[in-house]
């Protein structure tokens, strides 16, 4: 069988060429940061300052992560920020689901006020302090409640998730389904939320990125040290070591803790984003799906 193929013409050829060089480009900007901060964290503290360390990790140590992990309060902050990353996004995907499918329905009587409220909210706040005064009120404060409800639904996860019904889930499905006698729980549960699983990957490792990184809500609302995520942990880490650097009169003792404050920079930066790397391959297949069918229409 004679196969025809079409011969590519010299401008093609350089077209593509050029796409590879540049996406080649793109790619090393991308990577060599990663791979600069890995190899810092596992190098000698004198490579590192003195530059010597530009990409592989040379006289590899373990120094940086010991003296992380060697923290008193490492242990507990990473084990808050697991249960406000996973108790958190649970809230915030069950009460996203209950306002993103009643929105995508026709026949919920005022749905355009109650979608106008929801992005009046996007525009228009109170600020910090009334919030502040909110969750004083509510007796909220040095609790964890303070980490989950405040931030329990984001607009613009219930707009794209209520795109994704209206685009997935058509109102013959839901026609036939009632003349079968099925009920709207029934409905939700055994047609709507099997069909939804590229959307609620997308909001679960949206909302899941935003408590693990969450750093300034505790700041605000926490005083309690073994309440603190771990990204409040590492920050006040860092922040002790440039305070001792201050105060230390010895310039050896504070030649030595500047190498440590760096190592412990590059330690702290894979100790926190490690979680989520390992995550993320877990939903990727559904990321590109949910998020390209939630953004066709408005």
């Amino acid at each position: 069988m004679n196969i025809h193929t079409i011969k590519e013409s010299r401008g093609d050829r350089i077209f593509t060429i050029v796409n590879y060089i540049g996406l080649t480009i793109f790619m090393i900007m991308v990577l060599y940061p990663l791979i600069y901060i890995v190899s810092a964290s596992f190098s000698s503290t004198k490579s590192v300052i003195s530059g010597e360390m530009w990409l592989w990790p040379i006289e590899p140590t373990l120094d940086g992560y010991k003296a992380v992990f060697e923290h008193h309060l490492i242990w507990s902050g990473f084990l808050n920020s697991l249960f406000y990353t996973v108790f958190g996004t649970l809230i915030n995907v069950i009460m996203t689901l209950l306002a993103g499918y009643p929105l995508s329905r026709k026949d919920l009587y005022g749905k355009n006020f109650i979608m106008f409220l929801f992005v009046f909210t996007m525009f228009f706040s109170g600020g910090l302090i009334p919030t502040y005064i909110l969750v004083k009120d509510l007796g909220l404060l040095d609790t964890r409640w303070a980490m989950l409800l405040p931030g329990a639904l984001a607009v613009w996860n219930v707009i794209i998730t209520r795109t994704f019904f209206q685009v997935t889930i058509p109102d013959e499905l839901l026609e036939a389904a009632k003349i079968d006698g099925c009920s709207d729980f029934t409905f939700i549960t055994k047609i709507v939320l099997p069909l939804s699983a590229p959307i609620i990957a997308v909001i679960s490792l949206f909302y899941a990125v935003g408590h693990w990184n969450q750093f300034f809500q505790a700041l605000i609302y926490l005083k309690d040290p073994q309440l603190f995520p771990l990204q409040l942990v590492l920050r006040d880490i860092l922040v002790m070591n440039e305070i001792s650097l201050e105060i230390l009169p010895d310039v050896e003792s504070a030649a030595a803790l500047e190498g440590l404050r760096e190592k412990l920079k590059y330690a702290l930066v894979v100790v926190a984003s490690v979680p989520l790397l390992i995550v993320y391959p877990f939903v990727q297949r559904h990321f590109v799906k949910g998020v390209m069918l939630g953004s066709l229409k408005g």
